[in-house]
């Protein structure tokens, strides 16, 4: 018996509404904002935190360029995976089966499910980490803790997508303000930065003793800039807009409302990447690689006037704390969002929206108990943990990237609307190159852990 496909996130499909007609541009792009704040979290969450700051603190401000290439890539992806989801009226997920068919798409989703596991065991581990700088809290009693956060999602969506929409925003408005604050006392110079975003040859060749090469880094801030989740994600909240999907007037708006918006909001998480790598520069450069590795240090750092100078303060790394904080709670709400869409979208399985919710978490949180009770209560083992899960999702994203520029690129299924030349030729050159980097990013971790 066939099955009707239904409606991507069917309870927000198309609710919010967008003025009519020849509305303001500064109108219809508010009513237009929102789907772009909820992929940009992907963009900051815990696991890219450590990579950033370590990068400047090691090689100073070296790597901000591949910050910046890396946030070019995805905002060519991002910008297809609304253009997707807004000419075919599917999301990445229900589309990819369409194309392969149900026993592929099967495996597709245990894989993409995985995935999102993957993220949601970064987002425990920062948060938890997070409790217990802030208030002392046992690692284990903070990862049951992050359990809770069934409880605060329910909440939020009684009161709509729209107003979770304003809450991620918010988040990151405080991330952001946190960092642009403690860049601003940490005093960087500015000349070298502007140097930095023009890529040297040092990314390849440099080294530190004691610490991971300039090009390892770079793999891992590759690495963990797309991240396979956001691309189903990005497909399905764009149709939680009212327009009218058999004009193509109102179509092309939506397009064009829909990537401005995401754009604006990755420039944000870029800006953000950015503060985070130039931290780690301006306080830690010059130091010993050994103090800087992990999230306690760092929050210890900023206090210590030994390692930081004038500026260290119980304040500053209270701060540290809250935007760590902000940054797991963020990721939460997409990751619990994002895997009823592949759920939805590859089997045609719907749960609950609590039960899908306590069930990622409780696999989520199982490798991290399972941790603290073999090596300890302790923060390096579990952000030992972080490692495996970048290497997972850089092995699930080609699932993802791969049928996302097939089908954008193909006429057949986005009209008048499909990728242009130049856009088929960047999208499949960054697909390529980002999955050859996260194949040797793969390599390089193994070879880390084992050899």
């Amino acid at each position: 018996m066939e099955i009707v496909r239904k409606n991507s996130l069917e309870e927000i499909n198309g609710t919010i509404p967008v003025p009519a007609g020849k509305g303001g541009f500064f109108r219809k792009l508010f009513a237009f904002s929102g789907p772009g704040a909820l992929v940009a979290v992907g963009y900051m969450d815990p696991g890219n935190w450590i990579t950033s700051i370590q990068g400047g603190a090691l090689y100073s401000y070296l790597l901000l360029s591949v910050i910046l290439i890396s946030s070019l890539i995805a905002m060519l992806l991002q910008v297809m995976c609304a253009k997707l989801g807004i000419v075919t009226g599917m999301d990445l997920a229900q589309a990819t089966k369409a194309l392969v068919g149900k026993r592929t798409a099967a495996a597709l989703w245990v894989t993409t499910e995985l995935a999102i596991i993957a993220t949601e065991i970064a987002e425990v581990i920062g948060s938890a980490i997070a409790l217990n700088l802030l208030f002392k809290i046992p690692l284990l009693l903070g990862v049951m803790i992050t359990v809770l956060d069934v409880f605060l999602l329910l909440a939020l969506m009684k009161f709509g997508i729209r107003k979770i929409e304003a809450l991620v925003f918010t988040l990151i408005a405080t991330i952001f303000i946190i960092f642009a604050y403690e860049v601003a006392l940490a005093n960087p110079d500015l000349a070298q930065i502007a140097h930095a975003f023009i890529p040297q040859r040092e990314i390849l060749t440099a080294h530190v003793a004691g610490g991971d090469s300039a090009f390892f880094i770079a793999l891992g801030i590759v690495g963990a800039t797309v991240m396979p989740h956001n691309l189903y994600l990005h497909s399905s909240i764009v149709q939680s807009r009212q327009y009218d999907r058999s004009d193509e007037r109102a179509v092309k708006e939506a397009i064009r409302y829909a990537t401005i918006d995401s754009n604006v909001q990755l420039g944000f998480s870029f800006i953000i990447n950015c503060l985070l790598l130039i931290l780690g520069a301006a306080l830690f450069f010059g130091k010993n690689p050994d103090d800087i590795g992990r999230f306690a240090q760092l929050y210890d750092a900023l206090q210590d006037h030994s390692m930081v100078g004038a500026i260290a303060s119980a304040t500053l790394a209270t701060l540290f704390a809250v935007a760590l904080l902000a940054s797991g709670q963020n990721a939460t709400i997409t990751g619990t969002l994002t895997g009823q869409i592949v759920m939805e979208g590859f089997i045609n399985f719907r749960l609950p929206l609590w039960q899908r919710r306590l069930i990622t978490r409780l696999i989520a949180i199982l490798p991290v108990v399972a941790c603290i009770y073999l090596w300890g209560d302790k923060g390096d083992v579990v952000e030992k943990l972080l490692v495996y899960t970048q290497v997972f999702l850089s092995i699930a994203l080609p699932i993802s990237m791969i049928p996302l520029l097939y089908l954008t690129s193909s006429k057949k299924r986005m009209g008048k609307f499909v990728n242009c030349k130049p856009f088929m030729v960047l999208g499949w050159l960054a697909t390529a190159v980002l999955v050859v980097l996260n194949l040797q990013l793969i390599i390089e971790t193994v070879r880390m852990l084992f050899g």
